[in-house]
């Protein structure tokens, strides 16, 4: 009642439409762990809950990092939605404990309550949009269950989900970051970058955002088979996730033309007009000029430009990877 016209009238206000593909992959019988590439702090989970309303399928839980509850009222806000708690920077101690507890729940969750499950492939965003599923991630979900790590992670359910956004509202916040570490590598973000991150991300514009359901994982899982060693495992199963994601993102124009200049070709040029390009580098331009660092030299400001085409480039890059086998360095 409260949360649903909310973010309506976000994605009217932020975004040029919400779509949602592979709704074929999805059984109303079954609870899924929903795993996804992670792109905005807080909307990747808030709009793919969106999606699913909209088709009246339940909404899921929701994994967010304690270093997040910034102020009391998010906490609040974030436990009414859904969200559980995951604690991060504890001791090597600690730090396995809670991933038991972590994993324990998920499954709870997913076999008890029946309940579907969000979390991102990894700890934080991927700055340069090249998402990889992260090993200790899926170790962590494997903890919780009964019988082998193969058997623990199928009872959760895996499918993969592609997320695409056309502009990301952050992306020169992470270049600025990129730059900042460049000149001291030891540079960390505040909580106050979080909060600026977490209202960018919401409030400013995102262009068009697809989500794109896979199959989930277990027949996959059943054709690897068991492997002696749990890192050979995670591995394999990584694999899978990332090749879900990749084959599945949806390209837009910008991401074809940040591929072109950055490689210097014109591979993609009919997939965009000559306006459209000159659009994008205006983009870029303004983006850059938001930045607020001190004294940025040319070359400092060619590696913010570089990076904003990286960027935008990745997503498709990956999905070319993936299904053609092309390898860019």
């Amino acid at each position: 009642e409260i949360m649903f016209p909310f973010m309506e009238m976000l994605a009217k206000k932020t975004t040029s439409g919400i779509s949602l593909g592979g709704a074929k992959y999805f059984n109303s019988a079954l609870n899924y762990t929903f795993i996804t590439n992670h792109r905005d702090i807080v909307l990747d989970a808030s709009f793919l809950n969106l999606a699913f309303l909209r088709r009246g399928w339940p909404t899921c839980e929701v994994a967010i990092g304690n270093n997040l509850l910034i102020y009391d009222w998010i906490t609040d806000l974030v436990k009414l939605n859904k969200c559980f708690i995951v604690k991060r920077n504890s001791s090597l101690r600690e730090g396995l404990e809670n991933a038991k507890n972590l994993s324990a729940y998920i499954h709870h969750t997913i076999l008890d309550n029946k309940q579907s499950v969000w979390i991102a492939q990894r700890e934080g965003r991927a700055k340069d949009s090249s998402d990889h599923t992260q090993e200790s991630l899926v170790k962590m979900l494997a903890l919780g269950g009964e019988g082998s790590f193969m058997e623990s992670l199928k009872e959760l359910n895996l499918m993969p989900v592609a997320i695409s956004y056309e502009y990301d509202p952050n992306d020169y916040l992470k270049v600025r970051e990129f730059l900042l570490k460049r000149r001291d590598p030891s540079f960390k973000k505040s909580q106050r970058d979080d909060l600026f991150s977490m209202e960018t991300g919401l409030l400013q514009f995102k262009g068009k955002l697809h989500f794109q359901l896979t199959p989930r994982i277990n027949t996959k899982i059943d054709q690897i088979g068991e492997f002696k060693d749990k890192n050979e495992s995670a591995k394999a199963i990584c694999r899978i996730i990332d090749q879900a994601i990749h084959r599945s993102y949806e390209i837009f124009e910008v991401n074809y033309i940040a591929f072109d200049i950055l490689h210097n070709t014109t591979r993609f040029r009919r997939k965009y007009t000559a306006e459209q390009k000159e659009e994008f580098e205006t983009y870029i331009q303004k983006q850059i000029e938001k930045i607020d660092v001190d004294n940025v030299t040319v070359e400092e400001r060619n590696f913010m430009r570089e990076l904003f085409l990286i960027m935008y480039s990745n997503p498709l890059k990956n999905k070319l990877r993936t299904i053609l086998g092309d390898d860019f360095k």
